[in-house]
């Protein structure tokens, strides 16, 4: 299952599709996309517990980044946003507790893969957009 995941090149994309029009948070999002390629490309390989430290920590700086923008203009769905992101980042310590007990398998690789390029793809054209686009009419 692997090789069949490797030959099919399934990285989680980003396109353009996924803007929000906030700088900050465009550079982010697109680091976590690069973060979870480099995750997945060393599950791959069988490895992959340096990298998922690594993309949890960037994920919570990312969030935490996001929520006081939220905090700072009062964003109507705050509560909403901020339990969607704990909830995000409960899966990746999921992942990082499974790979340190039973390593990689072919079925975490393409769990992981599917939910997190589904979860980031909906959240943010989603909620991130909605929230974004409120900010700059408050800004």
């Amino acid at each position: 299952l692997l090789n069949n995941f490797m030959e099919e090149n399934m990285a989680v994309l980003w396109s353009n599709d996924l803007i929000v029009g906030v700088d900050t948070i465009d550079n982010q999002h697109k680091g976590i996309f690069i973060r979870t390629n480099n995750l997945l490309d060393a599950m791959i390989l069988g490895k992959g517990k340096e990298d998922i430290v690594e993309v949890i920590e960037y994920i919570g700086e990312h969030f935490n980044t996001e929520e006081n923008l939220m905090a700072k203009y009062n964003y109507i769905s705050y509560v909403k946003q901020k339990t969607e992101h704990m909830l995000f980042i409960k899966y990746f310590f999921g992942i990082k507790r499974e790979l340190e007990t039973q390593g990689v398998s072919s079925l975490l690789l393409i769990q992981t893969h599917q939910r997190v390029y589904n979860w980031l793809k909906n959240h943010i054209a989603n909620e991130d957009k909605k929230f974004c686009m409120f900010i700059k009419k408050c800004a």
